[in-house]
């Protein structure tokens, strides 16, 4: 059956694996993979995240994060004892309660951020903002079985703290935010200025404050208007002027985690928005990236190849796809990917395709999780026992490749297995994690995420945020009687929108906003009015998609000033929502066709496995 491109049943499907997770399809172990050495495999793997927290909080801690073969600490975000924040839902995962309650107690007795610091936008959002937040919702929550009695919302008060902080650097004439940024030119990437939607949403609804979701949102919206009418976007795009600097479009690098948020912000959320987007950035990258079983890079505007290369970062894509529904093509890539990893022992951060060696420059493993991640959602999709097989050789190659006196080392170059005095702190909160999952999903699954209480939307950096009734359901529960939307000290007007000024308005279908907050200036850029789960009143369902949210193609502005009017690209609302453009095909068709021979699996093994059992 040929694999899903513009339609596919997301919620249906996405819902199976997360609501229901044990009863997708029979359970079986590895033939390799004995019941008790699964077993043995997951301890394994809990010892190697206290080898390494253990290291940390010995010889780093409170500095962010730890150096293992020197056994020291270095301060690479914030200097705020990064490693330990990003690990608590990890802790409480694992069921040490001893230590997630001495961490989560002295993070709210000592922690603060009025410090004088530069910091990436980004990373801060995901690690920091993340891992507050997740521990927060997991110490205050009796159903979770972490409760802190003396626990009082101080995560919580850092996390709204920390964002406020932060909302500054959305006050920028796109609404897309900086990130990584050079202060003198302002460019930002696309997956720092789209990757906030969970973390912001989640603190939203947590604290009644809408200015958190909106702004981020407002930056989804500032860099999906500004796609091409390929309906690709760029890596790196200048948040001055809406210009691309990097019109590269692939899914790795700079736009990864734009595309898992969007479809991570509907499944946690509920708002058919971010759904809307999803399908149409899904179906184009389908369309112009994807050379089974690999993925490429080609111009946003063009679709012409531009780079043959495996990117590390591309690994997350079959565990997105798992949640999309699309299994055959993430059966088939997840099986390329890994063929690089069995013959280096790990993932380089660069594979070129045409020459079939790693890229030059390209030849770290930094730990990186991905891999794991797209193995445990393969593994909880299908039970197929190769993935079994898979996190055994990633654990073997972690243990003898990557093991060091105080932790893990980074790999500097795969081909010789050379290690580098640095542990990112995203091997606590993500790596291990996935591999500890993974095999206690094996065993008979005994943890939060299986079993807990609520189900759970992993962040892009693995932090757990459920599906609680205030953070998931707020859009039904204000579309009836308000239950969630506490106004608190929310400045609520009447205000239309630029953008929407000229749709058509029926059953009262017009969107509050215009919050105004201490510190920051009302009439800035993301004070406009956009649609938020909550604080809207029944849009007509006549309306188009585009019309209901004024979401319209805009066009940069050299490409403005070389095209006639009357080629320009239609707006959302003026094509059909499951179309993707089919212009430029035959280009891509005769260079992906040229390029095919180098872009078979490693070891012939790509293209030519089986998918599971119907």
């Amino acid at each position: 059956m040929e694999a899903p491109k513009t339609k596919f049943v997301v919620l249906f499907v996405s819902l199976l694996f997360i609501l229901y997770p044990n009863v997708v399809v029979q359970r079986t172990l590895a033939d390799g993979v004995t019941p008790e050495e699964a077993k043995q495999l997951r301890d394994e793997v809990r010892e190697m995240f206290y080898h390494a927290f253990d290291g940390y909080m010995e010889n780093a801690f409170p500095r962010d994060e730890l150096r293992p073969l020197s056994c020291g600490g270095e301060d690479t975000l914030g200097g705020y004892a990064l490693t330990l924040i990003d690990s608590l839902d990890t802790l409480a995962l694992l069921g040490d309660r001893d230590r997630f309650t001495v961490s989560v107690e002295w993070i709210g007795k000592n922690l603060r951020f009025d410090i004088n610091k530069t910091v990436s936008v980004f990373e801060t959002t995901i690690r920091v903002l993340g891992g507050l937040l997740s521990a927060h919702l997991l110490a205050s929550d009796y159903a979770t079985g972490m409760k802190i009695p003396t626990y009082d919302n101080q995560l919580l008060n850092l996390a709204e703290d920390l964002a406020r902080r932060l909302l500054p650097v959305f006050d920028t004439p796109t609404g897309i935010p900086f990130g990584s940024v050079n202060l003198l030119h302002g460019i930002t990437s696309t997956a720092g200025g789209g990757t906030l939607t969970l973390e912001f949403g989640v603190l939203s609804r947590l604290t009644n404050d809408p200015i958190f979701e909106q702004v981020t949102k407002n930056a989804v919206r500032g860099l999906w208007a500004r796609r091409s009418k390929l309906n690709l976007v760029g890596a790196h795009i200048n948040v001055f002027t809406g210009e691309w600097t990097q019109k590269d479009a692939g899914i790795g690098t700079s736009i990864d985690s734009f595309y898992e948020y969007l479809l991570k912000a509907y499944l946690l959320f509920g708002d058919e928005e971010y759904l809307f987007i999803f399908q149409e950035a899904y179906a184009a990258a389908m369309q112009y990236l994807y050379n089974d079983p690999w993925y490429v890079e080609v111009n946003m505007d063009s679709g012409a190849l531009v780079w043959p290369l495996f990117n590390s970062l591309q690994a997350f894509w079959p565990g997105l796809q798992v949640l999309a529904g699309d299994i055959d093509p993430a059966i088939r890539t997840h099986n390329a990917f890994f063929s690089v990893w069995k013959r280096y022992g790990f993932t380089p951060e660069g594979f070129n395709l045409a020459s079939l060696s790693v890229q030059y420059g390209q030849k770290s493993y930094p730990l990186r999780p991905e891999l794991m991640e797209s193995t445990y959602w393969l593994y909880k999709a299908t039970r197929d026992p190769r993935y079994l097989d898979a996190g055994r050789d990633m654990v073997a190659s972690l243990q003898y490749g990557a093991r060091c006196s105080c932790g893990y080392c980074h790999i500097s170059d795969v081909e010789f297995h050379k290690q580098e005095d640095h542990m990112e702190s995203f091997f606590l909160a993500e790596t291990v994690k996935y591999l500890w999952l993974l095999f206690d999903l094996a065993v008979g699954p005994d943890n939060l995420v299986e079993n807990g209480p609520y189900k759970y939307i992993f962040s892009t950096e693995g932090h757990i945020l459920p599906s609680t009734p205030q953070i998931s359901l707020a859009r039904e529960c204000c579309s009836y009687f308000g239950s969630y939307c506490k106004s608190g000290n929310i400045k609520q007007e009447h205000h239309k929108s630029d953008v929407a000024s000229n749709l058509q308005e029926t059953n009262d279908s017009r969107s509050f906003g215009s919050w105004a907050h201490d510190g920051l200036p009302s009439e800035s850029t993301f004070s406009d009015s956009i649609p938020l789960s909550g604080f809207i009143k029944g849009f007509c369902p006549g309306l188009t998609f585009g019309q209901k949210f004024g979401i319209s193609y805009v066009m940069s502005a050299d490409t403005q000033h070389n095209t006639p009017t009357n080629e320009r690209a239609p707006t959302v609302s003026q094509r059909h929502s499951d179309t993707a453009p089919v212009e430029n095909s035959d280009h891509l068709r005769s260079v992906n066709k040229k390029n095919h021979d180098n872009f078979q699996e490693l070891d012939g093994e790509g293209s030519k496995s089986n998918s599971p059992q119907e």
